[in-house]
């Protein structure tokens, strides 16, 4: 294909990149990441979760992996801050019985002291002290983090010089962060994996859909550096990139 029929099918990719919850299906088999971390967060949480205890998965996004977890609806409890996903989360999860709160202040989450036995966050903001407060005694938070190094190399291919978003993010620090607050930390680990996209179009959806790490990317203003990926797509098959990501599981 010539670079103009390139540049229209990147930018109808452009238009698709619209998300609902989590939901990645657009790019499903174009894209993988994640598929070889170390641990597996669901069977982290398993390892803790117990059927009579409170949960609170805290960002829970569209609720997709808490309604995995198949825990008692009456025991739990979640929030969500950003608008699309608080909709969704209200149609989807308050007719389960579930307690379902919007919230997008980490440190006011709206439920009494000492609450809950298990508190997740996974990918979202979180505030050691709020957690904290909002956990009974030998309560449980596990948190998986995307570091503050993650997709960099990506972002240099497109956006040169683009600053690091989050440059707190990573478990040194972070692991501090609880420690000051109180937790006790059974559990910390950090990864580097790799993340692959086997089409052009397939990053383009991404690097819109995650626009606190490529700020102001469009096909337009990155389409020499798209060049250079296609040119890797038809030499080696894929573009690769690199994932951090780290895990937390602390006990008050």
């Amino acid at each position: 294909m010539n670079q103009t029929e390139l540049n229209v099918i990147w930018k109808k990719e452009e238009e698709a990149a619209h998300i609902h919850g989590w939901d990645f299906s657009h790019i499903r088999g174009r894209y993988e990441e994640e598929h070889d971390l170390p641990w597996n967060y669901k069977k982290q949480v398993q390892q803790y979760l117990k059927k009579d205890f409170c949960l609170l998965d805290y960002d829970t996004g569209g609720g997709e992996f808490l309604l995995s977890l198949n825990h008692p609806f009456d025991k739990t409890s979640a929030t969500e801050g950003y608008p699309p996903n608080v909709q969704l989360c209200s149609n989807k999860l308050l007719p389960l019985g579930i307690d379902f709160k919007e919230c997008s202040d980490p440190s006011r989450i709206p439920f009494a002291n000492e609450t809950f036995d298990i508190i997740l966050n996974r990918h979202g903001n979180f505030c050691a002290d709020e957690l904290y407060r909002l956990l009974k005694k030998d309560g449980i938070f596990i948190t998986e983090q995307v570091g503050s190094d993650n997709d960099r190399d990506l972002v240099e291919m497109v956006l040169p010089g683009t600053k690091k978003p989050f440059p707190h993010l990573n478990l040194k620090e972070q692991r501090a962060v609880f420690e000051r607050a109180g937790f006790h930390i059974l559990s910390a680990r950090e990864a580097y994996r790799p993340i692959k996209f086997y089409d052009v179009g397939a990053f383009v959806w991404f690097a819109h859909i995650i626009e606190w790490e490529f700020p102001d990317f469009s096909v337009d203003k990155c389409f020499n550096g798209l060049l250079n990926m296609q040119k890797d797509i038809e030499d080696k098959g894929q573009i690769e990139g690199t994932i951090h990501r780290y895990l937390i599981v602390a006990k008050k």
